[in-house]
């Protein structure tokens, strides 16, 4: 009860707050970004503001809180009824205040109703999610299944859930390399195992914020694309287009099918993620991703809320300049008018261009067409292009009025959300700011951005200076991503290979698109130009977030040019519209259906609710307890929320931590061979239990002694017989 209590405070809380922060979001929720009416649903746009506002703050006061009363008993409880209170408390006032000062409005129920699109499309993306997220985790009849594409990535973060949620990981450290820093953003799991703290059953807890981050991303993204091309159809087509990714991969599984296979067979039963480049067949650029990173999916809906409160400036900057340029010629004009000699030189360059293009055209019809274009544009190049760019640099980037504050307080506000994200996901925070650095030096109001990144960049260098030891990144050149070979032409097939269709509509979409979505596009694509030159981790692989960032905004122009080309109403021309956006999401509605058949309830990881190694973990260690055990990924002890001396080695590898070291030293304390040697040894690692299981018996990389290890310490817990014996021990219980 206290859990949904604590989700209904949070969101009510920032649904005060954004009436304090935009008292008038809803009514410019309905206009798109050149201040033109839009039949646009506010909700839309106002709940996923709601719940980003409430539970971010909200959550971090309650781990900051827990942390301080981290040595009292039920410190964790006390902390998250303070912090409730407060927010309750907190919302009311400012309610009540606005109220009392006639500033408490609300548009009327006829223009915050949802059309009937909009209602299919909540229902859909709903759907959607629930099915997602539901398949992939849930419990039903005493027993958790986990689904077999995120068991993986479930390990590390249902450690560190169950470390919260038993109320003891202050200061935090990593469930799969305990007793260190924590480097890895756990912000999420956190308010995972806070809400099962709290009382809330486990599957609930993990889905249901899963969902709210998830459906407030599409309902994001579907506002920003509709104020940014004037339409809702352009909303549901960048919803659709997030959704489905595209990708050349479904043809040549399709084409490589055996024979005999019907096409409807391949398409509706296969269950293994199809591939055809480097690590595509773990799933990692489909919608498992966001089943297995639920932190992901959480913030990207705050990188889209954020774009949505600075794309403004851009089109400020846009309009500005245009009225000035008018002004500027409009002036030239007038004193070429008052100018007898001026026209009459003019009219003498025009004859003398004249007579220089006709004896061109009597040499040969070629070679006069040729120079007739090469003298066209170096007269638009001196006449146009190079005045206006010496304008743009003058009047924008050297202005004062580029320069001037609009904002400063929703400046404050989009730094603390998106520096607050920096241990939710530090990939969306980077994104964003990639992105608003290229929006910034083409828009006005510039030290609103500035203001913006100081303090995003602030919250995130205290944060990695509180929770890690040494660097939080090591910032590396690594041209080509992943691809198998990492030269210009390696890249680009690799490129080509991967997003399919979807680059080549969006240059597409670029060449035919306006100013500001030009500049917009080039914004966009800014954290794909970053994973394939740069690495901040151990693992260049973790670098996709950034191009699924830059893809899922892409597919705003995709939309966009889809539009215009249905626009034309010609059937050949609708035709192709329809063609392209098959061609563009064919492969990713293939890799929904095989997210759904891998993921059946058959195929799934099955871990009794009330198993006795978990209950007897759960019951008997603390999150300061570290356990000695094989390189374990899910099983019942992490369950438990045992926190590992050195699990399953690629997340702590990923991650940054030296596992190479830790290796050696399993293998030293598993072969111990005398009571003495061991005992250094545990002391020396900080070891409080020592796991021997059939794991241990069966390991090729050490033979462990366990006769040494239960000469040296008490049994604390047992069960099976033989090889499959389980049994834990007590290294602050020695054998008399």
């Amino acid at each position: 009860m206290l859990g949904f209590l604590y989700l209904v405070i949070a969101i009510f809380s920032g649904s005060a707050i954004c009436q304090w922060i935009f008292p008038d979001m809803a009514e410019w929720a309905q206009k798109d970004f050149k201040g033109e009416k839009i039949k646009f649903c506010p909700l839309f746009l106002m709940i996923p503001a709601w719940i980003y506002t409430g539970i971010i703050p909200m959550t971090w006061l309650v781990y900051l809180f827990s942390y301080l009363l981290r040595e009292i008993d039920h410190g964790m409880l006390l902390a998250n009824l303070m912090v409730m209170g407060v927010f309750l408390l907190g919302a009311v006032i400012l309610y009540l205040a606005r109220r009392a000062r006639g500033k408490l409005t609300f548009l009327g129920m006829e223009k915050l109703s949802p059309t009937k699109g909009e209602i299919i499309f909540l229902v859909l993306i709903f759907y959607l999610c629930l099915r997602l997220f539901f398949t992939t985790f849930r419990i039903s009849g005493g027993t958790l299944y986990v689904g077999l594409s995120v068991f993986s990535d479930f390990s590390p973060h249902l450690g560190m859930i169950r470390s919260f949620s038993g109320g003891t990981n202050f200061p935090t450290t990593y469930s799969h390399f305990a007793g260190e820093d924590i480097k890895y953003h756990f912000m999420f799991q956190f308010l995972v195992g806070n809400l099962e703290f709290l009382g809330m059953r486990l599957d609930l807890a993990f889905n249901i914020p899963s969902m709210l981050g998830m459906i407030s991303t599409f309902l994001l993204l579907y506002a920003f694309a509709t104020k940014l091309i004037h339409s809702r159809t352009a909303g549901y087509l960048a919803g659709f287009f997030f959704a489905f990714r595209s990708s050349f991969s479904v043809f040549r599984y399709l084409a490589e099918r055996p024979q005999g296979q019907s096409v409807w067979s391949a398409f509706t039963t296969h269950s293994q993620f199809i591939g055809y480049t480097p690590n595509e067949d773990w799933g990692l650029w489909n919608l498992n991703v966001y089943c297995n990173q639920r932190h992901l999916a959480f913030t990207l809906g705050v990188l889209l809320f954020i774009l949505i409160l600075f794309t403004p400036h851009l089109y400020a900057m846009t309009k500005r300049m245009r009225l000035e340029w008018e002004c500027v010629k409009e002036g030239e004009g007038r004193e070429n008018q008052d100018s007898p000699e001026k026209e009459v030189s003019l009219e003498e360059e025009k004859d003398n261009a004249q007579i220089v293009r006709d004896m061109q055209i009597k040499r040969t019809e070629k070679s006069s067409g040729v120079k007739e274009i090469q003298i066209t544009w170096i007269e638009k190049l001196k006449k146009e292009i190079l005045p206006r760019a010496e304008f743009f640099f003058r009047r924008n980037l050297f202005a004062a009025e580029g320069w001037k504050f609009k904002e400063p307080g929703i400046a404050v506000f989009a730094g603390l959300m998106l520096g607050a994200l920096s241990f939710w996901n530090g990939a969306t925070t980077i994104a964003a700011l990639l992105v608003l650095f290229i929006m910034a030096t083409v828009s006005d109001h510039r030290l609103d951005f500035l203001v913006m990144a100081v303090i995003t960049v602030g919250l995130a260098v205290l944060q990695s200076a509180a929770f890690i030891d040494g660097n939080a990144v090591s910032t590396s050149f690594y041209y080509g991503f992943i691809a198998e070979h990492r030269n210009v032409f390696g890249v680009l097939d690799y490129i080509f290979r991967l997003t399919g269709f979807a680059l080549f509509v969006t240059v597409a979409a670029f060449i035919v698109a306006d100013g500001e979505k030009r500049i917009i596009t080039v914004a966009f694509a800014a954290p794909f130009l970053f994973a394939f030159h740069l690495s901040l981790t151990t693992d260049v692989t973790v670098n996709h977030k950034y191009i699924m960032i830059s893809l899922m905004l892409f597919g705003i122009l995709e939309a966009y040019l889809i539009l215009r080309l249905w626009k034309q109403k010609k059937f050949l021309v609708r035709f192709a519209a329809v063609g392209i956006s098959v061609f563009l999401s064919i492969t990713g509605i293939f890799e929904y259906l095989v997210v759904l058949n891998r993921n059946q309830k058959q195929n799934n990881l099955a871990f009794d609710t009330e198993d006795t190694v978990t209950a007897w973990i759960r019951d008997n260690a603390t999150a300061k307890d570290i356990f000695l055990t094989s390189n374990y990924a899910l099983n019942n002890v992490v369950l438990g929320g045992a926190m590992l001396y050195d699990g399953w080695q690629y997340f702590g590898w990923s991650a940054g931590y030296d596992t190479a070291y830790r290796d050696i030293q399993v293998k030293r304390m598993y072969e111990a061979e005398s009571s003495q040697e061991l005992e250094e040894l545990v002391n020396e690692n900080r070891i409080r239990y020592i796991i021997v299981d059939f794991d241990n018996r069966t390991s090729e990389d050490y033979e462990v002694r366990e006769d040494v290890i239960a000469s040296t310490y008490e049994v604390a817990y047992t069960q099976g017989e033989d090889e499959w014996k389980f049994t834990i021990y007590d290294t602050q219980k020695l054998v008399r």
